[in-house]
């Protein structure tokens, strides 16, 4: 009878099970990292427009590369591990096209703002657009940074007449994720329409909002159907039931006429 070694068994599902759990919060993360930097670029060329936005958008842009970074080494690892089994290998496919469709929705926007940031100088601010948006967006921003507070931790404004560098330096951040999501397709062959996601994590459920309205709507329907009308209603029968009784006499009289005529 062969001797199993439970002990390396459980070591080693214990090792995949951490694995997965920090690959889902990272990925988690540099989710909420990159809708707050989609949030902020919607600001860019409005009337909220400002230095402190540029340099909140800079501090946003290099906290997602960072983790970036950090995601694509943890997931290209454990992807190319042969010895990996095949429930944790879905999983991390999972959490593969979730960055990988994270990471593109992070170039656009980076592109959006560098085109953006051409167009629409800080030095005229006569040619923002009045958008009549309020407000700042440095709490969103602490919040995905994960900071008390943006304004304390943020570096020295950067000045007006940096705004070329600035834009030489994004144009370059640019093409580094250009070239990461690249040798992500060339390192790991995950066929994304061949992922399916399933389990609670990835389902749809619907709301409280949601169940209460659907919920109205099948008893607004249940009220409804007792009282629906019919698709013939006596009304009409006894129209088309007169109707047919005048057609049968005037056939009879006009048979008679032309039998004794």
């Amino acid at each position: 009878m062969p001797l199993v070694n439970n002990k390396v068994g459980d070591d080693c599902t214990a090792s995949g099970d951490k694995a997965l759990a920090d690959g889902r919060a990272l990925v988690d993360s540099l989710i909420k990292v990159v809708a707050c930097y989609r949030h902020l670029a919607s600001c860019v060329g409005g009337c909220t427009d400002s230095l402190q936005l540029r340099d909140e958008l800079r501090q946003t842009r290099e906290r997602a590369q960072k983790l970036a970074g950090d995601i694509c080494h943890h997931l290209t690892s454990h992807l190319r591990d042969k010895s990996l089994p095949e429930e944790q290998r879905k999983e991390m496919e999972l959490l593969w096209v979730a960055f990988s469709s994270c990471l593109e929705l992070l170039h656009v926007d980076m592109c959006k703002v560098l085109n953006m940031s051409g167009i629409f100088s800080l030095a005229d601010s006569a040619t923002l657009v009045h958008t009549g948006q309020e407000g700042g967006c440095s709490e969103v921003a602490a919040r995905a940074l994960s900071l008390p507070d943006l304004n304390e931790a943020q570096a020295k404004t950067l000045p007006a007449s940096l705004e070329s560098q600035e834009r030489s330096t994004m144009e370059l951040e640019v093409n580094q994720i250009d070239r990461m999501i690249d040798d992500m397709e060339m390192k790991v062959n995950v066929l994304r329409w061949m992922v399916e996601p399933h389990g609670p994590q990835y389902a749809d459920p619907l709301s409280s909002t949601d169940s209460a309205s659907m919920a109205l709507i099948s008893v607004d329907e249940e009220q409804q159907a007792p009282r629906s009308q019919p698709l013939c209603p006596r009304s009409h029968i006894f129209v088309l039931l007169l109707l047919f009784g005048v057609f049968l006499v005037a056939a009879t009289l006009s048979v008679c006429v032309f039998l004794f005529s």
